[in-house]
Formats: C-alpha cells, sequence, structure tokens
C-alpha cells in the first residue's frame, strides 16, 4: 500500500473520524483508523461497537491498494505538526509498519493487522429508506439534542426522537423537565419512526455541516444508516418506545406573556446569581405588562429581582422555573421576540419563537414549573 495525500486533508478525514473513538474501548483494535486504499480512495473507518463513521478522500499516485489498522493518537500527532504538504504514505503488508515521508524528512510507526476489525453492522431486508434535506436534520438536531436525558434507568430518553410522515418530521427530546418538538414540512414515502442517540447525533451535526446535497437514510428496527456525500454514518439505536410527548403539551393555555427574548435572558442570568444553588429557583409574578423576576437564597440572605416590560393576556399568575433550564430554552430559540403560554402555576409553560412571516417548520419548547414556598 503506498499512495501519496495533502497533510491537511487527511487530517480533517481522520480528526472527524476519530471523534468515534471512544475512551474506554473495549477492543484494542478500536484504537485504530482501518484504513482501506481502492481504486485511489482512502476509506477511514472507526468504529466504538455502538457506532461507526466512514469517510473517504481521493488521493494522488497510488502504487498499490491495500489495508492496515493505524494506530489513531499516533497518527493524528504526527499529523497536526505538518503544514500543508504533500505526504508519501507507505505500508509494509507484511510487519505493518507505516512509513510517512515528506521533502525533508520521514517517520514510521508501528501499524496492526486489519483482519480483526469489527465489520459494518448491515440493514435487515425490513429496512425503511428516506431522503431527508441537510438543513432539517440539521436544524432537527441542534434544536433538541440539549433537552436529551442521561437516564440509565429509561435509556429511549437519552436520544432524539424523529418521527417521519408522509409529508412532515418531527424531532422530540426531554429528559423529563424540560421538552423539545420541532416539526417541519418534508415528502417522504414512509411513515415511521427511530430514536437516534446522543453521540451519533452530535457526530451527525458535525458531518452535516459540510453537505449540501440531500442525505439518504436508512434503517431498521436496530440500526439506522446516514450516507453522504463523503461519509457514511451507521449506528445501533435506542429499542424501546418513546413516551407520548403530546400528552403533556397543554393545549388550553389562556395566559400569554409575549417578550424580548435577549432582554428576558439577561434578567434571568443578573437575578439568578442570588437564587439558591441547590435549586435554581427564580419566581416569576406576571400581571399589568409586566414580568417581575425575583431569587432569594435565604442561608446566605441575599436577593435579587428585576422588572421587565412585555405585552400580556391573562390573569396574574405567579409561576417558579428552574434559571438553569430557562436560560437554556430561551438560547436555543433565534428569534427577538418569544411567546410564553401558561396555563396556571402547577403546569408547563410553553415556549415558541415568534416569527415575522409564516414559516414550514415549527419549534415548541416546553419547561414544567417548581413549587414555590410561599
Amino acid at each position: 500500500m503506498k499512495f501519496t495525500v495533502s497533510s491537511s486533508a487527511l487530517l480533517s478525514l481522520l480528526a472527524t473520524t476519530g471523534k468515534v473513538i471512544s475512551n474506554k474501548n473495549t477492543l484494542p483494535i478500536l484504537d485504530y483508523f482501518l484504513m482501506d486504499l481502492k481504486d485511489g480512495v482512502l476509506k477511514v473507518t472507526t468504529s466504538d461497537l455502538e457506532t461507526t463513521l466512514v469517510g473517504s478522500i481521493t488521493v494522488d499516485n497510488v502504487e498499490s491498494d491495500g489495508m492496515i489498522a493505524a494506530p489513531a493518537k499516533l497518527m493524528l500527532d504526527s499529523l497536526k505538526e505538518f503544514p500543508e504538504m504533500p505526504l508519501t504514505i507507505e505500508v509494509n503488508d507484511r510487519t505493518w509498519e507505516i512509513t510517512i515521508n515528506w521533502k525533508s524528512g520521514s517517520l514510521s510507526i508501528p501499524g496492526a493487522s486489519p483482519v480483526s476489525y469489527p465489520a459494518i453492522p448491515s440493514l435487515g431486508e425490513d429496512k425503511s429508506e428516506v431522503t431527508l434535506d441537510v438543513d432539517t436534520l440539521v436544524n432537527g438536531i441542534n434544536k433538541t439534542i440539549f433537552a436529551t436525558a442521561d437516564d440509565e434507568l429509561r435509556p429511549v430518553m437519552n436520544g432524539v426522537y424523529i418521527n417521519i410522515d408522509n409529508d412532515s418530521v418531527t424531532f422530540v427530546a426531554t429528559d423529563a423537565h424540560k421538552l423539545v418538538k420541532y416539526s417541519t414540512e418534508a415528502n417522504c414515502d414512509v411513515k415511521s419512526s427511530f430514536i437516534l442517540p446522543k453521540k451519533p447525533a452530535n457526530l451527525l451535526k458535525t458531518v452535516l455541516l459540510k453537505e449540501d446535497e440531500a442525505i439518504k437514510v436508512a434503517f431498521d428496527a436496530k440500526n439506522v444508516v446516514f450516507n453522504l456525500k463523503s461519509y457514511m454514518l451507521v449506528c445501533r439505536l435506542i429499542e424501546g418506545n418513546y413516551p407520548n410527548y403530546n400528552a403533556v403539551i397543554p393545549t388550553n393555555n389562556s395566559n400569554k406573556v409575549l417578550i424580548d427574548r435577549v432582554e428576558l435572558v439577561n434578567g434571568i442570568r443578573r437575578v439568578a446569581v442570588c437564587s439558591n444553588p441547590t435549586t435554581n429557583l427564580i419566581r416569576m409574578d406576571i400581571a399589568d405588562n409586566k414580568v417581575n423576576l425575583k431569587a432569594q437564597d435565604i442561608d446566605f440572605s441575599v436577593s435579587a429581582n428585576e422588572s421587565l416590560s412585555c405585552s400580556y393576556e391573562g390573569m396574574p399568575i405567579t409561576i417558579g422555573f428552574k434559571s438553569t433550564f430557562l436560560v437554556e430554552i430561551l438560547s436555543n430559540i433565534e428569534t427577538p421576540t418569544v411567546v410564553i403560554e401558561l396555563a396556571d402555576a402547577t403546569r408547563a409553560g410553553v415556549f415558541k419563537p415568534v416569527y415575522d412571516d409564516k414559516q414550514s417548520s415549527s419549534t415548541l419548547m416546553l419547561l414544567m414549573p417548581m413549587m414555590i414556598n410561599a
């Protein structure tokens, strides 16, 4: 195996695929890149047994094809030290030694036989296939992933639920305190759903930024495959039934607050400094087109309050929220104005962006209230 490649192109490929490699691999071979050269295309595969990412680049001056397992840390540490220049990489297929040559020097690192590298999982015959826009996937993951849980007892909540319908795709994430639902129009021929784990969702978000064409998605009951221009992501799905999220979204919210999102976030941050560090409770008194924010920590005799202007329809209401969750939700809404819909002090608050024109997508964020000790 011998070829020439751009140092920066190879580093970019290895750095992206290397994100899959876990710090706690059960198999030593998983600390390696599987490098496969065939017909002028170098494919690099990484896996942690749950998620597999395959990336490819075109290389020059191929003298011979071949396959090798290359140590990930050594390869990345070596390539980081090179400016943009051509590198000639040669592999001895008997000793598995990798030699990297450049204009003024060379280095050699020990590789390994690729034989024991785990095979990529394949989908069953009952697989479903759908084509999704890059924007649909990127927006869906970006808007929901912060609300996923880290719950060993309820693994279904540790990922993003993707529901595909004939004319729409819905992304949902919840950790039982907050919930985000993002729906967008799409033309799909299938009706199905799956739960994408958090790690591959974050990886997908990274590799999608370099894409401009529609993404082919194929999945069965156990695995999903995302086919991109230069990458293929295969991951094991979270098995189980996702909770009925529509049942927890309150529908008849008679109290509506229209408020400047940035002002509200900044106000919450200022007042939250004086909240109890255990609960992070912030109290909102809403009436007469004003939102009064209050926080206190009795143990340390600190308190803060701030009054903000808003447009309010409804009865006067007092409700408490965890300030860190409030900031997180408001920071993940991109519009200058936000509407908060409230039923009463015991039911979830619904947060929605306010757009100037009609949108092909809708975002709804929900936050459970906290008890206020009068």
